[in-house]
């Protein structure tokens, strides 16, 4: 399966090293993505839009729909009778809107959407209104900006290193509100590890009809996976969020 991983706020796609080398050991093509203004540190980011985050992510879903369908046994037939490309989303933090977003775009282009420590938010609500915005771009903040939860395992040479590797946060990206017009996107099967919070608090928060919930609570097909670990489990727990994801893969 093409697995596209998209990263969460200040990283780029070498912050998934470890899950796109347990993928590839599985058998799956990883495309980590670097997003658009998270190259480098010495760029101008005050004008990339949540579009444009939206917009890359389905660049490389169109063309690995292309590549798969030219190579499919059906490929000189009518589009409608090609097989069902088998392309995933992993989405870590802000990229899991990103994520919702593109199945909005292109619900029939997806095998499964993985979020991790995320979920998809619905129309109309921006990712985060609350970090603090420097000349239109957010850097990695202080620590005590984070809840104890987000911390978990995070050890201080981890905090160390991530600090080192954090790249400003394009702040159009964090309060744009999401805007969706498909309910195909309801239909793509997703997965939602949870790290700071159980599985049984998501499903809680589903059934109170807590706002940022209520989109995940319309999926007709989605399954709760618990990793107990704090919001970065790519760094806190690497082994355990790969066999997870690709178990959730093998599923789909």
């Amino acid at each position: 399966m093409h697995v596209i991983l998209i990263p969460g706020f200040w990283l780029d796609g070498d912050s998934w090293a470890p899950v796109t080398r347990a993928l590839r050991d599985a058998g799956h093509t990883a495309h980590p993505l670097t997003l658009p203004g998270l190259r480098r540190r010495d760029t101008n980011r005050a004008t990339v839009t949540l579009a444009d985050h939206i917009a890359a992510v389905v660049a490389v879903v169109d063309a690995l729909t292309h590549v798969e369908a030219d190579g499919s046994e059906n490929g000189g037939e009518d589009e409608d009778e090609r097989p069902t490309p088998r392309i995933a989303l992993v989405a870590h933090s802000g990229g899991g809107p990103i994520a919702h977003a593109v199945a909005d775009a292109r619900p029939t282009c997806l095998a499964r959407i993985v979020h991790v420590d995320t979920v998809p938010l619905p129309n109309g609500m921006p990712i985060n209104t609350d970090l603090p915005t420097i000349d239109g771009e957010i850097p990695l903040p202080g620590w005590s900006v984070f809840d104890d939860e987000d911390l978990v395992d995070l050890t201080g040479e981890l905090r160390t290193w991530f600090q080192e590797i954090a790249i400003p946060q394009p702040a159009l990206i964090a309060t744009t509100p999401q805007s969706l017009s498909t309910p195909a996107r309801f239909s793509v099967p997703a997965t939602v590890i949870c790290c700071e919070f159980p599985a049984d608090q998501v499903r809680e928060w589903m059934s109170e009809g807590a706002p940022f919930a209520t989109e995940l609570a319309q999926l007709t097909d989605l399954e709760l996976v618990d990793l107990p670990t704090g919001h970065w489990p790519q760094f806190t727990k690497p082994t355990e969020l790969s066999n997870a994801i690709i178990t959730a893969l093998h599923r789909t």
